[in-house]
């Protein structure tokens, strides 16, 4: 196993929908392990395949520290089929490091998917759960949580971002 670099914005890969994946042989397994120790090492709840640069559509999450019995989740070609409720969370993201926004989601969701062995699965989530799910499958869309807020929200991260890249280049 091994921790892969994270992408971060503005990346083009994070901006592009995932492929569906077709082929469940070993460098699938391999990139599930390695993306579970990259998660790890990050100190990350959830991570998408394209945040370590491959455009396929797997996602792994671990809320374990925040819900204690919900295990560990890998989900290959997830897809939400219903939603319920609304709440407003302060959320981060570890291809936007150092930066969070509080965000509206949906309260509680279902996730159908494939897991690492082929086989179909669903997922029922509240809380914690239910955002990280969200927020990878966003991932999985090309979709980044700064296109999930409003526009003057929007044009003071892109003037931050702006400045901290130019400061970092002197």
């Amino acid at each position: 196993m091994a921790v892969l670099e994270i992408k971060k914005y503005p990346e083009k890969i994070l901006t592009v929908k995932t492929a569906p994946v077709k082929e469940f042989d070993s460098e699938l397994q391999r990139l599930i392990d390695d993306m579970i120790e990259t998660m790890y090492a990050s100190s990350g709840v959830g991570l998408a395949a394209n945040q370590v640069g491959v455009s396929k559509q797997v996602i792994v999450i671990d809320v374990s520290r925040s819900e204690e019995k919900v295990p560990l989740i890998v989900l290959i070609n997830p897809e939400i089929i219903s939603s319920e409720g609304e709440c407003e969370i302060e959320e981060g993201c570890l291809s936007l490091p150092d930066y969070t926004t509080v965000l509206k989601r949906h309260e509680k969701v279902k996730v159908k998917g494939i897991d690492r062995n082929g086989n179909p699965v669903e997922i029922e989530g509240p809380r914690l759960l239910s955002r990280a799910l969200q927020h990878e499958i966003d991932h999985l869309n090309g979709i980044l949580l700064i296109e999930r807020i409003g526009r003057i929200k929007k044009e003071l991260f892109k003037k931050r971002f702006a400045r901290e890249r130019l400061l970092n280049k002197k």
